[in-house]
């Protein structure tokens, strides 16, 4: 646990404010939620974000945001399909503890690329089948060729950020 403790202005471990975590933590999420992502997932996982070593039980998760065990379970259960975080237990102990994967941003932008060859190759299908000089099909073509570009780039933008981890660390 991240040493949370209850009351306004109450610290944690490391003298932490948890007032100010707490306050991150939902504004962090209601960013992620604005983008698209599933509320309390965001939650959750702004949370894991937030916690020193990326970790925390379904009973942390609860007391810190709040909520139920099943809602810890759904959104646990969401951010684990998308390869978000992942499941263990604590040693001796009975209880799962769910924490980030390592270069979590770099896995997140790195499945996409997958979504995107999904979504290119179902567009380019699409094209075809109402015809590509239709209006409709011409805009298929075009998002098809968007998401194409966008595969492309984002393998040059990824292993440059490799690279600079590489050299700066």
């Amino acid at each position: 646990m991240t040493g949370l403790t209850d009351g306004p202005g109450a610290t944690g471990e490391g003298g932490r404010d948890e007032d100010a975590v707490s306050r991150f933590v939902e504004r962090f999420a209601a960013e992620m939620t604005e983008a698209g992502m599933q509320r309390m997932a965001a939650r959750v996982f702004a949370s894991l974000l937030a916690a020193d070593d990326g970790s925390m039980t379904s009973a942390d998760l609860g007391r810190q945001l709040r909520i139920s065990p099943a809602a810890v379970s759904g959104a646990i259960n969401h951010l684990s399909q998308v390869s978000m975080v992942g499941r263990e237990r604590d040693p001796g102990s009975r209880r799962d503890r769910y924490r980030l994967h390592d270069e979590i941003w770099y896995a997140a932008f790195a499945n996409r690329d997958q979504v995107l060859t999904r979504w290119e190759r179902t567009l380019r299908d699409g094209a075809r089948s109402l015809g590509e000089d239709t209006p409709a099909g011409a805009r298929l073509v075009e998002t098809a060729e968007f998401f194409e570009f966008m595969q492309a780039e984002m393998v040059g933008v990824l292993g440059r950020w490799r690279e600079s981890r590489r050299t700066s660390g």
